[in-house]
């Protein structure tokens, strides 16, 4: 009996002592969690900022290339709006100008081609040419300037005159086709301007 007592309290012992043992290991476990869990959360939180900065950042930036394609989409059909007003203007020009009465102020008109014309070929010794419709204006006109001559070939143009000098070494267009020609840059820019439209 006494021998029983003995072995039971030694085994008691041992159970204490192991109990002991593995509340301290569990107390230790525990502890070591929590302060890994500590140093773990201002990570995470570095970690969850920069994911909610990169997706702000990306978010942005999609919404910028909506803006610039919607831009640019604009801009491109106000080039295009630009370009038929400039296309209208110059059809209704053309128009009007192979309607036009071969009258007195259209007389005055070709004068003012022919004096441009010499004036920049620095010579009245020149071969004129023109349309069929301006022939007679110009063969009228002629007495105006000292060695001008016709051309009997007439060219094709809505009005005014080409003119070449008589050693062909220099020719000036001066019809009414290439005066709009010459002008239509400047127009286009006028009308661009007006409806705030870059070129």
């Amino acid at each position: 009996m006494g021998s029983n007592s003995a072995l039971e309290q030694t085994i008691d012992k041992i159970l204490t002592k192991t109990e002991k043992d593995v509340l301290s290991n569990i107390r230790s476990a525990l502890t070591e969690s929590n302060q890994t869990l500590d140093d773990s959360i201002p990570k995470l939180e570095r970690e969850y900022d920069k994911i909610v900065s990169d997706g702000k950042k990306e978010a942005d930036k999609i919404e910028k290339q909506l803006i610039g394609s919607s831009d640019l989409e604009a801009r491109n059909n106000r080039l295009l709006a630009l370009e038929k007003a400039v296309d209208d203007v110059f059809t209704k020009a053309i128009e009007q100008i192979s309607n036009t009465n071969r009258n007195d102020d259209y007389s005055k008109l070709m004068t003012t081609l022919l004096d441009e014309a010499t004036a920049i070929l620095g010579t009245t010794k020149v071969v004129i040419s023109t349309n069929s419709k301006d022939k007679n204006i110009v063969q009228s006109l002629l007495s105006k300037y000292s060695g001008a001559e016709l051309s009997p070939e007439p060219i094709t143009c809505m009005g005014g005159i080409t003119v070449k000098s008589k050693d062909g070494g220099m020719k000036f267009d001066n019809t009414i086709d290439a005066r709009i020609q010459r002008m239509k840059p400047l127009i286009r820019k006028e009308i661009a301007t007006k409806f705030g439209v870059g070129n």
